[in-house]
């Protein structure tokens, strides 16, 4: 990766996080120059972050207005877990297809054994933010873990569709994420035990369920504050 690419991808994750956390809010003008001096860089980087932000649903842009932050994906909350549980649980169970593959010694292949090392570390990376109660640590690494049972797929399709919602998927979970994070932890390694054992069924399964207990958790906590 050439330097310029990586200034983009550095610049477009502190954008990213900063849309997320509210620091830029929804329907806020996102001007290159002022972003290019908030964020100490040139304004090359600033446009290609804001390219594949707006891929991930985080920007939009408009003909003679430029580029501002998407609405808040509260009002898609429904459709986008609708589509989580369909999507992630047809990935786990890809997953686990591909996980019997490797134990039983067919199609070996390194890539796959390189993110299932991955996804311990995250796993373990998220256990000692629940410990140290860094909750606001656990957005990406929720995302991580579920791109990389994505990349455990082989499947392309899924992980350009699981990009496309990326972004508001972890915009929603950010905001549940203090009551819903550490119930929610546990459960990857119920899916990624699923997956290891080969058991597609079993790992479809706990995936949508892993899904649904987040879209009921994040309701009921919409419905608390709007008491």
């Amino acid at each position: 990766m050439n330097q310029q690419a990586s200034s983009s991808v550095s610049v477009g994750a502190q954008i990213r996080q900063d849309i997320i956390t509210g620091v830029h809010p929804p329907g806020g003008k996102l001007r290159e120059a002022a972003l290019a001096e908030q964020y100490a860089v040139s304004r090359i980087p600033i446009r290609e972050a804001l390219r594949w932000l707006e891929a991930e649903g985080l920007v939009e842009s408009r003909p003679y207005s430029g580029s501002m932050v998407a609405p808040s994906p509260t009002e898609d909350a429904e459709d986008l877990f609708e589509i989580r549980i369909v999507l992630e649980s047809a990935t786990a169970k890809r997953a686990a297809k591909r996980a019997a593959q490797q134990n039983n010694g067919e199609a070996p292949d390194d890539r796959w054994r390189a993110t299932r090392k991955e996804i311990n570390e995250i796993l373990d990376a998220g256990d000692i933010v629940i410990g140290q109660e860094r909750y606001e640590d656990l957005a990406v690494l929720n995302m991580r873990f579920h791109f990389a049972i994505a990349e455990l797929s082989g499947s392309v399709s899924f992980v350009s569709l699981l990009r496309q919602i990326s972004g508001k998927i972890e915009w929603l979970y950010s905001l549940n994420v203090t009551r819903r994070g550490p119930q929610a932890w546990p459960e990857h390694r119920d899916i990624i035990a699923a997956i290891d054992a080969g058991q597609e069924t079993k790992a479809a399964e706990v995936m949508a369920q892993h899904v649904r207990r987040s879209r009921d958790s994040y309701f009921a906590m919409m419905a608390e504050t709007s008491l």
